[in-house]
């Protein structure tokens, strides 16, 4: 499944990249949907970014999954490539809380034999994103590994997002 979803998403990045547009393809703010995969369980839940300059941003988001409730702020430095329209990358990073009740994943604390915890995470982040030049429509995947800094401190290297925004001026 995770196969199908990376294949998808460069499909469409490399279709949509193809198509050339004079529109412009900076965005100021963006609201979606996250989806945070790979090893442990997938998240999904709503995020905004909003870039404060031309390449400095803030992005917020809350995922949801089986027994985990994410709240997570991310700053990052985006860059656009040269001669593309629409394609950025970036790096950042930020931190999160994680509420897991007791039968909750195990890579968030690495034993598994937790009770309901809240536990603060840091998670660097580099990435590409893609905003469509003729629609208000912006993708994202990145690698953002988790970092847990409590509770059985852990590091886990298999982590990944996939966003999906409707972009706002």
């Amino acid at each position: 499944m995770k196969n199908v979803l990376l294949t998808a998403l460069a499909i469409s990045v490399l279709m949509l990249g193809a198509q050339e547009s004079q529109a412009q393809a900076r965005y100021r703010t963006a609201l979606g949907l996250g989806i945070d995969l790979g090893d442990g369980p997938t998240l999904v839940g709503p995020q905004i970014k909003h870039f404060f300059d031309g390449t400095n941003a803030g992005n917020a988001q809350v995922l949801f999954g089986d027994n985990v409730t994410v709240l997570g702020v991310d700053y990052s430095y985006n860059q656009e490539f040269s001669g593309t329209n629409g394609l950025t990358w970036y790096v950042g990073i930020g931190p999160q809380l994680a509420f897991v009740d007791r039968d909750g994943p195990w890579w968030f604390y690495g034993d598994g034999d937790g009770d309901n915890e809240t536990f603060f995470a840091l998670r660097p982040a580099a990435g590409l994103e893609f905003k469509i030049p003729s629609a208000p429509l912006a993708f994202h995947f990145d690698w953002k590994p988790w970092w847990n800094l409590s509770n059985n401190s852990h590091f886990e290297p298999a982590r990944f997002t996939l966003g999906f925004k409707f972009t706002l001026k």
